[in-house]
């Protein structure tokens, strides 16, 4: 007998759960808010291309299309998963939000925003986390007074031309954008913690490193890290831009006043705009009724599968698995290792 599994969210991570599970023996069924079934990738800024080549993200079975040695763009990557979703057929089903889900008996009951009501002993979560910006408390801004805005309403240099814009972060995303925006407006890069790089030397795309990355993707040690930062991976020569000062990098400020911001050193700068490029949290409050979140804002789980209900998972949490769980080439190993265990619970 062949078990429906519902999955929510028919971005990577869901995609990727789709056919793992399917791959598994369930029947799954996957139901995606919107229209799309590109996930959060169109919503990205414009110029954002992957940090790690072709090759190394395609999931399991579905090469990515092209040069395998280019770093694919937005756009591609959004293309990429269309394709994918396309071959699961009838199994997605767009404009069908899930607002929320309890425990009904052994399974679970989901409610759409259109009032429907699926049932399935197995859920998997893969609503990612780019519906949910993290902006942390950051004590030398609570004075600013001036435009404070997340990566995630960042789409084009255009945007801020011209104006004196602090970058804050420390990631991969942090430093493309105040690189890119270096470009067109006077910059400062501010990191509570100094940039680590993945590499000594910008990393080409043919490089023993990828295969050493994904080998080191395979060893289940997400949860050791945290929720700490990826090293920045160096592939467009951010580490020369940032030694020529193209932007600035800087402490975090200390205090603001007004449009002010005051610096460690005692230098202040008038500053047009804040960019806060501080990362994602989970996006589950469909969840809200049956699990209780850290002070993260991350489920309890074991590796992808919940610590507290059973047949209960998740696809593209941040290190649930390994330290690469979170991205398009994690996702598609972190799904046969969600779907393995949940099939041998119920086959």
């Amino acid at each position: 007998m062949t078990t429906t599994a519902i999955v929510i969210g028919a971005g990577q991570s869901g995609i990727a759960a789709a056919f793992a599970l399917r791959d598994n023996g369930f029947r799954p069924l996957v139901l995606e808010a919107g229209s799309d079934t590109a996930g959060s990738w169109p919503h990205y800024y414009d110029s954002l291309r992957l940090f790690t080549p072709a090759h190394f993200n395609a999931l399991p079975g579905r090469p990515f299309p092209g040069d395998p040695d280019r770093y694919p763009t937005r756009d591609e990557v959004a293309a990429y998963l269309r394709t994918c979703a396309a071959d699961l057929g009838d199994a997605v089903r767009t404009g069908h939000g899930v607002t929320s889900v309890v425990r009904d008996g052994s399974g679970y009951r989901l409610r759409t925003v259109d009032g429907a009501e699926f049932v399935a002993p197995v859920v998997v979560s893969a609503t990612g986390s780019f519906a949910n910006p993290h902006r942390p408390h950051i004590p030398g801004l609570a004075r600013y007074t001036g435009r404070v805005m997340h990566a995630a309403d960042y789409r084009t240099p255009a945007q801020l031309a011209g104006q004196r814009v602090v970058v804050v972060g420390s990631g991969n995303s942090a430093v493309q954008i105040a690189v890119e925006l270096a470009a067109v407006a006077d910059v400062i890069l501010a990191c509570r913690t100094p940039i680590r790089y993945a590499s000594t030397e910008p990393i080409p795309a043919r490089s023993r490193f990828w295969s050493l990355l994904a080998s080191a993707a395979r060893l289940p040690v997400g949860p050791l890290f945290g929720t700490g930062t990826i090293p920045v991976i160096d592939t467009d020569g951010y580490r020369n831009a940032l030694r020529a000062g193209r932007p600035e990098v800087r402490d975090m400020p200390t205090a603001a006043a007004g449009t002010v911001l005051c610096w460690p050193d005692d230098r202040r700068d008038h500053v047009d705009t804040v960019v806060l490029a501080t990362g994602y949290r989970p996006a589950l409050p469909h969840l809200r009724a049956v699990i209780t979140l850290d002070r993260n804002g991350f489920p309890r789980h074991r590796h992808g599968l919940s610590s507290t209900h059973p047949g209960l998972a998740f696809v593209g949490l941040e290190y649930q698995h390994t330290i690469l769980s979170a991205t398009l080439h994690g996702v598609g190993r972190d799904s046969r290792h969600v779907a393995r265990r949940l099939a041998r619970r119920y086959r």
